[in-house]
């Protein structure tokens, strides 16, 4: 899963995370916390990763980084206010200046018309700044949509460093 392209990746977004001084967090659902072990697979990771939150399920989004219930219900987990609200939800449970939060479809079921197999929302939260957040819909099997969101996870992070 984790190949070399992305761990060189994760080398580099690590190295300038270093060299700014910056923490980082994750928060993740369709993932299942390969952000964050892609980080940690690379030696010295511990002075940049702070911590990881794995939140597969709708309650471990809000016992673990305070996703209001009342905005998965409204809005779906796999969205952009929840997206947001895990990003920002990781940065405060943590010392990380900088959080990553992903939440998708990963498949193979579950797809609907409005949510379709393959659609992520990131979020990336700098502490006290904003959030960012983006949507993709990612092509391929389950393996090729959760190796795309860690890539472009890392990518993300990396615009923010």
């Amino acid at each position: 899963m984790i190949d070399d392209a992305i761990l060189a990746q994760a080398a580099a977004l690590l190295e300038r995370c270093k060299a700014a001084g910056v923490m980082v967090a994750t928060a993740e659902s369709c993932t299942g916390g390969l952000v964050a072990a892609t980080l940690t697979a690379i030696a010295g990771s511990s002075g940049v990763v702070d911590r990881g939150f794995v939140t597969y399920t709708n309650q471990a989004k809000a016992e673990l980084l305070g996703v209001d219930p009342a905005l998965i219900e409204a809005h779906g987990a796999v969205s952009e206010p929840v997206a947001r609200a895990m990003a920002e939800g990781a940065l405060a449970r943590s010392r990380a200046q900088l959080a990553v939060s992903v939440t998708g479809m990963a498949g193979p079921g579950g797809g609907s018309a409005d949510k379709p197999v393959g659609l992520v929302w990131l979020g990336c939260a700098r502490r006290g700044g904003t959030t960012a957040t983006a949507r993709h819909v990612f092509p391929g099997d389950r393996t090729a949509i959760r190796r795309a969101t860690v890539a472009q996870a890392l990518s993300m992070f990396a615009e923010w460093v």
